[in-house]
């Protein structure tokens, strides 16, 4: 057997998913021998940044940092790549939608999600951040994996009710993200952990206060600390606004559920939950202590009803933008 061989990875970009402000993300066709064929999702740096050099560091340390975390809530990488002067990034293609869609959802139809299905959907973010949490290196040393960027849009959920994080981007982790916290804060205001917001040192921990706002949001339906202020207000807010409870804004949620939020957002480390592992303990005691509770097939039939296009086969999807067209004949990397 030979040890070493070249292949070909042939693509066909069918439609343009998202645009950001450095990069976009298509959907395409993966192609091989014997017509084999699997859809992925393509991230791509937009030309006109694509000689940004810390930009383009961090577009290739996230590719390397998530080539190796494979957990069924994170969503994998397969491949980084270069096409011309442009990097992309080949990587699982999540058929579904995301947080910040399934909770506009519910804001349009004038209601709030079930506050079980609400701790389901926060204890499967909780397992994958766990796993990346404790990822070690070959020699088993930590590599101190922090997303930094837990937020609504960065959470997707398969329409088979598999929730996944995505967006390793501003990721911080030893020997592949370059570390500039105290110089650069990364993140999105509304979402940043204290600690974040003053560009401190974070650790697991942040990332367990980033995901309690967004599941205070998800249960009352209210966004915790950006109320329409600009950026620097918002993370002035998160360092000092006193946190409602919870059930002000929606009485439904357990008090039991309620203490389980606080403690996400408690702003003093030693008080908020040592791990992601303990934060998603917590919600499966509250969930399953007492029978049967949520699972991913509950959130599977409560898509099915919200978002009944999904699972139509050969549903006409979002109108494809003409960069997608100009690019969409096959290309070879």
């Amino acid at each position: 057997m030979k040890k070493e061989f070249q292949d070909t990875y042939h693509f066909k970009l069918t439609r343009l998913i998202a645009e950001g402000g450095m990069g976009n993300i298509y959907e395409a066709i993966l192609g091989g021998d014997e017509g084999f064929e699997k859809r992925v999702a393509i991230k791509m740096i937009r030309e006109e940044y694509s000689n940004e050099k810390d930009f383009v560091k961090l577009f290739i340390g996230e590719a390397k940092l998530v080539a190796d975390l494979v957990h069924q809530n994170i969503v994998q990488i397969y491949k980084l790549g270069k096409v011309e002067a442009s990097f992309y990034i080949a990587m699982e293609y999540v058929h579904g939608v995301n947080l910040r869609d399934l909770m506009g959802k519910y804001e349009e139809l004038g209601t709030k999600i079930p506050a079980e299905l609400g701790a389901f959907i926060i204890s499967r973010v909780c397992r994958g951040l766990e796993y990346a949490h404790a990822k070690t290196d070959a020699k088993g040393n930590p590599l101190g994996v922090v997303h930094r960027d837990i937020n609504p849009n960065n959470l997707m959920i398969a329409i088979e009710g598999e929730v996944k994080i995505t967006d390793f981007g501003v990721a911080k982790a030893q020997n592949f993200m370059e570390d500039k916290e105290g110089k650069v804060i990364m993140g999105k205001a509304p979402y940043m952990s204290p600690e974040q917001a003053k560009g401190q040192t974070t650790d697991n921990r942040s990332d367990i206060f980033s995901l309690g706002t967004v599941m205070y949001e998800l249960l009352t339906g209210q966004s915790l600390f950006s109320h329409g202020e600009d950026a620097k207000q918002v993370m002035e807010n998160v360092c000092s606004m006193p946190i409602p409870l919870p059930r002000k804004f929606n009485p439904e949620i357990p008090e039991e559920l309620e203490k389980i939020m606080m403690k996400a957002l408690e702003r003093d480390l030693n008080k908020r939950h040592i791990d992601a592992g303990k934060l998603g303990y917590d919600l499966e005691y509250f969930m399953y202590h007492k029978g049967y509770g949520p699972t991913i097939q509950t959130l599977e039939k409560q898509l099915r009803l919200l978002f009944p296009q999904l699972y139509i086969h050969g549903a006409k999807k979002d109108k494809t933008k003409e960069e997608t067209k100009a690019m969409s004949a096959k290309w070879t990397a």
